[in-house]
């Protein structure tokens, strides 16, 4: 008991000592002095893109100010103690613990360096994006352990926490384990993406084929570096069998549904029916009266982003896109005709009015002239004679409806200034005299009409 009193005395006297405490300013000094600078270098940034506004810079310029922004507290932090230690240097005062924080600074400066860097490989999108920080944290604090020397204490300790018991799986084996299998996969994304970017600008292939390469590829590869980490981390890949015979059987009963919208997905990449850029309708009624239409945006691999007028995106699983009827205005040939019928009266010329609607037409700037616009005379109705004006147009995807209303306006306008009338149906409704009253009298014999016995006989 004395000599645990004595060791503990002597590290506190240690740490209290004028040359440790000198250091312990200094480094907590180097720290604020961080601080501050971070706080100057993000109001500067966030300044500096207000003012400069969008599209003046280049995108590599940006990354590269919001990686200086970035590593600017610690870059701030490694001068100031690199000046603490020439300064304590020349005053003869030992820098024991000032060299301990500068190797663990200038680790952080090179983790937050490679992850931001790793981020920007990846791609916005990334989901590293989200985890940048925390993964910048576990590995300076693996680093640091290791420059400091706990790292072997720590394996050790870890190293007796077995999490199967009966088994030789310790607590270090399945963290071990994850940073293998994290680095292949990460390793694996990357060859996935540079790949994917090589693929997307080969203009011989369509969009479509593109992205289903490029999906199907990521899949593969990053699939790949999971069991390639998995044998890496020490585990046996073929003692995974009943995992896999579980996965399949789950995909065969409860994951039938993502299972199917997968493989759709790829039916649709493949055979190019439905690709971005194109114009869908899903109501299942053909012609050009359908409303419910909107455009492809992007095609994922359970589902299919879809965009319409109203700025409403819609998620429509692939499968839906497999199993049901769906109109592609723009599949083969982006053209398509619009029909517009209308009723004239009986009491006005149909030639006339045949002619009034190929005028209403003949000047739109989407109406085609070749084919040219067409007007018939359909059918004679109860109340009046059904025409009818047919023209194409070259661009559905911007809007059908405001063609058919610019044209409906047109015909309003010019058949009333012309004196065409478009009769309204009527139904007229004749109210008829009730019939007189049948009057029945009653006698000893019986009842009996009057004017004797209907048969002729008397009584």
């Amino acid at each position: 008991m004395d000599n645990a009193d004595s060791a503990l005395k002597g590290v506190f006297l240690r740490l209290t000592s004028p040359q440790i405490l000198t250091e312990v300013i200094a480094i907590v000094l180097a720290g604020l002095i961080a601080l501050a600078g971070a706080h100057v270098a993000r109001t500067w940034h966030k300044n500096h893109l207000v003012n400069s506004g969008p599209g003046r810079q280049d995108v590599w310029q940006l990354r590269v100010l919001e990686g200086t922004v970035l590593l600017a507290p610690f870059l701030v932090a490694l001068i100031v103690l690199l000046i603490v230690r020439a300064v304590l240097a020349m005053l003869g005062t030992p820098t024991t613990a000032v060299d301990v924080a500068l190797q663990l600074t200038t680790a952080l400066v090179l983790v937050r360096l490679g992850v931001y860097l790793l981020r920007v490989m990846l791609g916005p999108d990334s989901w590293i994006r989200a985890w940048e920080n925390r993964i910048t944290f576990v590995l300076w604090l693996t680093i640091g352990f290791s420059l400091v020397g706990w790292l072997d204490k720590v394996e050790t300790t870890l190293n007796r926490i077995n999490i199967i018991p009966g088994k030789t799986f310790s607590l270090w084996a399945l963290m071990k384990g994850l940073v293998i299998v994290t680095a292949f996969v990460v390793v694996t994304s990357l060859v996935a993406r540079a790949f994917e970017r090589r693929v997307m600008k080969l203009d011989q292939l369509a969009v479509s084929t593109r992205i289903g390469i490029s999906k199907f590829t990521y899949f593969f590869l990053v699939g790949l570096g999971i069991m390639l980490g998995i044998n890496a981390a020490g585990v046996d890949v073929t003692t995974l069998n009943v995992l896999t015979g579980a996965i399949g059987l789950g995909l065969g009963f409860g994951l039938q549904s993502i299972a199917s919208n997968f493989v759709s997905g790829f039916v649709l990449l493949m055979d190019k029916s439905i690709k971005p850029g194109d114009v869908i309708s899903f109501t299942g009624h053909t012609g050009t009266s359908t409303e419910n239409f909107g455009w492809v945006q992007e095609l994922r691999g359970r589902y299919v982003v879809v965009r319409d007028r109203d700025g409403v995106e819609t998620l429509v699983p692939n499968q839906n896109l497999i199993t049901n009827s769906v109109i592609n205005w723009s599949y083969s040939d982006q053209r398509v005709r619009i029909r517009l019928p209308v009723m004239v009266s009986y009491d006005d010329d149909p030639e006339v009015a045949l002619k009034l609607l190929f005028e209403a037409v003949e000047h739109h700037p989407r109406i085609l002239k070749d084919p040219p616009p067409v007007t018939r005379l359909m059918a004679f109705e109860d109340y009046g004679m059904r025409i009818e004006v047919r023209f194409w147009i070259a661009d559905p995807m911007n809007g059908v409806n405001n063609v058919r209303s610019d044209v409906n306006r047109a015909i309003w306008k010019i058949f009333r200034a012309n004196g065409v009338k478009i009769p309204v149906a009527q139904r007229e409704l004749r109210m008829l005299d009730r019939a007189p009253a049948l009057t029945v009298t009653r006698g000893q014999g019986g009842t009996k009409p009057p004017g004797g016995d209907p048969l002729g006989g008397e009584d």
